[in-house]
């Protein structure tokens, strides 16, 4: 009898987890169906973006920013998050539960964008910048002369596009985003009419490229007529009312990256980090130099820097030599022996940057190519604007950006992406706190680690460098929360940046005015801090198993998800998935 029982109970324990498995398989099936369809829509309704991803059947559409069309996008995302309610969740395998949680958060982020930001009313910046054809100039994905038609084709849908922006936009709008929107389209009428031709000009066809010339012209006319008609007509009606209020802040923060903590006790975390890190300054410039202010350390190893014609060589030694430091550590895994290429900044380009890493969409599959871009000196430039423009490149800052851009920061992240192969929702929807937050804590990871640590001033140099950067993005941080939740002016932060980033009026007002338009610049910070604690409990979960190397491989190879989500999928312990900071 107890053999007959124990036959019964184990033969109801496997049909139990079979049609758990049945269950599971059939939900993870309907999910895939759903978000394969919400994609196809997503894409289609950005194909800009889709373009960027490296889905080339959207080469030569423009987006329709109609209000029918946004009315409709918005019924269409409102009709999937509501589709997505009604899955039952625990019939989804663990995996596919977290990509149904990440697209949740991605959908109810779109809305939010559109309904509670007024993306598409209050930002006229979304369309000043919204014809952004750099990707056809700068990434060979296709035959010159089928970029060149795409752009064609583009430019023909561009009065209809300004006609939209006019009718859909408030009629009285935030100052600060009008100013800046006369500069972003006054800015992409100069690339037009400028950099793009100039890359343009050993195209052979001569009847294609008359029609590109005229077509083009009329585009350039049409973003000069937007920055004059903002200037004219919403300038003098301007506010500066741009404020998200703490109940939008909240949602943004639960939204992006699923966080409950209020604006102000990340506030006060930001406040407490601020100031540790000013210790962390200024303990560095005094073993520089103990007679001198911390802040004039600073400045006088910003002199120490390249020549204009060695920069770039400067460049490539120092990030092959970083490279090397993560193999011989063991500090991360590096999926592939293809490197980042290091060049000058492509002409069209360098007005906006000073250096970027510029890597293939996540589904790329021709112009793979990946480049670290670095803006050189100016030969028409007197000597003060060439030399102010090298302390911008001082041998460890530079080395500290290189760390952010390529190796460990964004390129290795690329590279565990494609090496990976997480899920078509984990490639497209990204953590803006995961991207940004890792590359930023591979800054202090790095110094930690002992990279450029040789005699203890060289070694204090770098760090010194390494913290000046921490304290731009701590300023971040409180400047968002203070300016969307505190009512600061830009004028209060321009001054709050001087003081505590140690820089000049000009880069401080700029930061300033970004976080008008970007409130989700404090994620630097944020994320980077995310890191260091789920780094600090998985430590403690894995005890004498710890590496540093498989915990970075770990975080890199789940795609770029929500870190609370990551604290999920890394953590055993569910009692810590919640103490993200």
């Amino acid at each position: 009898m107890k053999k007959l029982q124990l036959l019964l109970l184990v033969l109801s324990f496997a049909f139990s987890s079979c049609n758990q498995k049945n269950n599971s398989s059939s939900g993870d099936a309907d999910f895939q169906k759903l978000s394969d369809e919400y994609i196809t829509g997503y894409l289609a309704w950005r194909p800009l973006y889709a373009v960027r991803l490296g889905f080339h059947e959207y080469d030569g559409k423009l987006d329709d920013n109609s209000k029918a069309s946004i009315d409709a996008e918005l019924a269409r995302l409102k009709a999937f998050d509501q589709k997505l309610s009604q899955i039952d969740t625990s019939s989804l395998s663990t995996k596919i539960y977290y990509d149904y949680r990440i697209l949740k958060l991605a959908i109810k982020g779109e809305i939010f964008s559109i309904e509670d930001v007024g993306s598409y009313t209050k930002n006229p910046m979304n369309y000043a910048g919204g014809i952004d054809l750099n990707l056809y100039v700068k990434r060979n994905f296709a035959p010159i002369e089928e970029r060149v038609r795409s752009i064609i084709a583009i430019e023909k849908q561009v009065p209809a596009y300004f006609e939209n922006a006019k009718t859909n936009l408030d009629d009285s709008l935030a100052k600060p985003y009008i100013e800046l929107a006369m500069d972003i389209a006054k800015g992409s009428a100069s690339f037009l009419e400028k950099d793009m031709m100039v890359a343009l000009k050993d195209v052979k066809n001569d009847s294609l490229m008359k029609e590109l010339k005229e077509v083009n012209s009329k585009t350039v006319a049409l973003l000069n007529d937007f920055a004059s008609w903002l200037e004219k007509e919403k300038l003098p009606k301007a506010h500066n009312h741009y404020a998200l209020g703490e109940t939008n802040y909240r949602k943004m923060l639960a939204y992006n990256e699923n966080i409950q903590i209020s604006p102000d006790d990340i506030l006060a975390i930001g406040m407490k980090e601020l100031k540790k890190e000013q210790a962390s300054f200024n303990a560095a410039a005094k073993i520089i130099n103990p007679n001198k202010n911390p802040i004039d350390v600073f400045h006088d190893i910003q002199k120490e820097h390249p020549s204009a014609d060695s920069l770039i060589l400067h460049a490539k030694i120092n990030l092959e030599a970083i490279r090397q430091f993560l193999v011989d550590k063991k500090i991360v895994t590096l999926p592939s022996e293809v490197r980042i290429q290091v060049d000058v900044t492509p002409a069209y380009l360098r007005s906006t940057t000073t250096a970027s890493m510029d890597a293939p969409g996540a589904f790329e599959k021709k112009a793979t190519e990946a480049y670290y871009y670095i803006t050189p000196v100016d030969s028409t430039w007197n000597e003060k604007q060439k030399e102010d423009w090298l302390k911008y490149f001082d041998f460890y800052t530079t080395d500290n950006v290189t760390i952010h851009e390529a190796y460990p920061g964004h390129y290795t992240q690329y590279l565990h992406m494609q090496a990976s192969d997480p899920s078509k929702v984990r490639k497209i929807f990204g953590s803006y706190a995961y991207s940004e937050g890792w590359a930023h804590y591979c800054e202090q990871m790095m110094a930690d680690e002992g990279y450029g640590h040789s005699d203890p001033i060289t070694t204090a140099k770098y760090r010194l460098a390494q913290s000046g950067d921490a304290l731009l993005r701590i300023c971040r941080l409180c400047v968002s929360i203070n300016t969307h939740c505190h009512n600061m002016s830009v004028d209060e932060a321009t001054k709050f940046f001087m003081d505590n980033w140690h820089q000049g009026e000009k880069p401080a007002r700029q930061e300033a005015m970004r976080g008008t338009f970007d409130p989700g610049y404090l994620f630097y910070t944020v994320g980077k801090l995310e890191i260091l604690k789920l780094r600090e409990d998985y430590k403690k979960q894995e005890g004498k198993n710890f590496s540093l190397q498989k915990f970075h491989d770990e975080l890199l190879d789940n795609g770029e998800p929500q870190i609370e989500i990551m604290r999920e999928i890394m953590l055993k312990d569910k009692k810590l998935w919640n103490e993200i900071l």
